[in-house]
């Protein structure tokens, strides 16, 4: 059977990673266009035929936050009333990960409301790297291919640093599953940081379990947002005699004075990927190192046309 020509559409949140994708599987971006009226509602034209065809919607639920998922869904619809043969949605970074549960009486599941309103806008399948909490796959109707960074960051990390005088830490207990399994790939030593968190966006680092003394330690997390876990758990490992702290994360969200965070901390290099675009201030900042993930990406995408399984980018 002759398979299908597939269109690859980006909304506003990934220029670049968009532009490294196509180029990695040699196709144009297709044509769309993105716009807003006068009181901010966004307005899509798909500016290309796509009857019968494979689309891809690539775009980040990074800030801003709201209109870039608005962007996702409304070219979802558009691009449904056009009779593609599949839509899936490409999304580096999954925005409202994060609330995934009912931490206390009368709040939202708002990770689940994100999933069931993408199913509805017209999505058949996603595909995403490192979500926050891996249960969010089973809260869509439609399959989602939860991809890892790891076969991006593992090279990197084998290559910059001695794993035999290495420690790879995890800021939290939540973490700890994620950076034993980095920690075993790169045979390294493994530590936890202790915290206790009093407020959204607010934690307060309490103890290191594990030895960091005379050592290279890399803090891991899946995402960075303020920075306030991050540059507290540096000052602590720095505290019991580490000889230098590093942090590594899939994404580097950075929202408000996070750069200004990291700058005064321990940390000497923070390493993230590019599934959400840096602003200029982490741009400008000398201790932000970012690595492509576009690779990773344009393989599940060729991968999820074929039908073969996307297990081959795990390690």
């Amino acid at each position: 059977m002759q398979q299908k020509d597939f269109k690859i559409f980006k909304g506003n949140s990934n220029d670049e990673l968009v532009k490294k994708i196509a180029k990695s599987l040699n196709k144009k971006i297709s044509k769309a266009n993105i716009s807003k009226f006068s009181d901010g509602e966004v307005r899509v034209e798909i500016d290309e035929n796509v009857r019968l065809k494979e689309v891809f919607i690539i775009q980040s639920i990074c800030s801003p936050v709201n209109t870039n998922l608005m962007e996702l869904l409304i070219m979802a619809d558009a691009l449904k009333r056009s009779a593609p043969a599949s839509i899936t949605a490409v999304i580096p970074y999954f925005g409202y990960a994060r609330q995934d549960k009912k931490v206390r009486p009368r709040v939202p599941i708002t990770a689940k409301l994100v999933a069931d309103i993408i199913t509805k806008a017209g999505v058949s399948k996603v595909i995403t790297v490192d979500l926050h909490a891996g249960q969010i796959q089973g809260f869509f109707d439609i399959p989602v291919d939860n991809i890892f960074a790891a076969p991006i960051l593992l090279p990197f990390l084998k290559k910059s640093f001695d794993m035999e005088n290495t420690v790879l830490i995890s800021p939290d207990a939540g973490g700890v599953e994620r950076t034993r399994a980095i920690a075993k790939r790169l045979n390294a030593k493994l530590a936890i940081v202790n915290k206790r968190r009093s407020a959204p966006n607010q934690a307060t680092a309490m103890e290191i379990i594990g030895d960091v003394k005379n050592k290279t330690t890399i803090l891991l997390d899946d995402m960075v947002d303020t920075a306030g876990t991050l540059t507290s758990a540096a000052n602590i490992i720095k505290k019991e005699g580490a000889k230098e702290v590093y942090a590594c994360c899939t994404h580097g969200v950075l929202s408000g004075d996070a750069i200004k965070k990291i700058e005064k901390s321990h940390i000497k290099s923070l390493i993230v990927t590019d599934t959400v675009p840096l602003r200029e201030e982490a741009k400008k900042s000398g201790k932000v190192k970012v690595l492509t993930i576009s690779s990773l990406i344009g393989k599940a995408i060729k991968y999820s046309r074929l039908g073969k399984s996307v297990h081959k980018l795990f390690v």
